[in-house]
């Protein structure tokens, strides 16, 4: 696999360089989703339970503890508890946002990945090709179909490099994706149930 790479030449290094960074992302992705789940049952009943026991300040130490996304955007709501209903839902939907960032990070770039590498794989083919065609140009004397072959398939390898780094990366971007779709669909869930608690 090494000699393969080396005959790449630097796109097939670039290639394999993406690579890295694109495990790097879902590892760390996963792990921070892993990190982040929460039994939302058991908390949103604690902490509804002490909202109408006008226990505020330890709601509040309760969510500031737990440091989970679901925390964070109730925290907002009822550090704005005394407040409309209108100012305590502004401040929710304020908070959701900004968790948001947090948790599609980094699948913009699985995403680049996923669609350029391919492309620089055909690019690496295309300069594989014209070297080898500069070598039919300038050979005085008949042309070693050996070395044509050799330098077409050496110019292939960047496409079948970049389509193994393709294809990996975009079924962890889709899966990701999914995932924190679904994360904040029950976040958004779950708000909506810890505000009708406390009608």
């Amino acid at each position: 696999m090494f000699t393969l790479i080396q005959k790449a030449g630097p796109i097939g290094w670039l290639i394999i360089s993406l690579s890295v960074f694109s495990l790097s992302i879902v590892i760390e992705r996963l792990l921070y989703l892993r990190r982040i789940r929460i039994d939302s049952d058991e908390f949103l009943s604690g902490l509804s339970s002490m909202v109408r026991r006008s226990q505020i300040e330890k709601a509040i130490t309760t969510c500031e503890q737990t440091e989970k996304p679901l925390a964070n955007i109730l925290k907002a709501g009822i550090l704005k508890f005394s407040g409309k209903k209108e100012e305590i839902k502004e401040a929710i939907e304020d908070a959701g946002r900004q968790e948001i960032p947090l948790l599609e990070r980094g699948l913009g770039a699985l995403a680049t990945i996923a669609h350029i590498s391919p492309l620089l794989g055909l690019l690496g083919t295309v300069i594989g090709m014209i070297n080898t065609f500069q070598i039919i140009q300038h050979e005085t004397y008949a042309v070693n179909p050996g070395d044509l072959a050799q330098g077409i398939w050496v110019a292939l390898i960047t496409t079948a490099l970049g389509l193994s780094v393709a294809i990996p990366t975009y079924v962890a971007y889709n899966y990701l994706v999914t995932r924190v779709n679904h994360f904040l669909f029950q976040i958004e869930k779950d708000v909506t149930n810890f505000l009708d608690a406390l009608k």
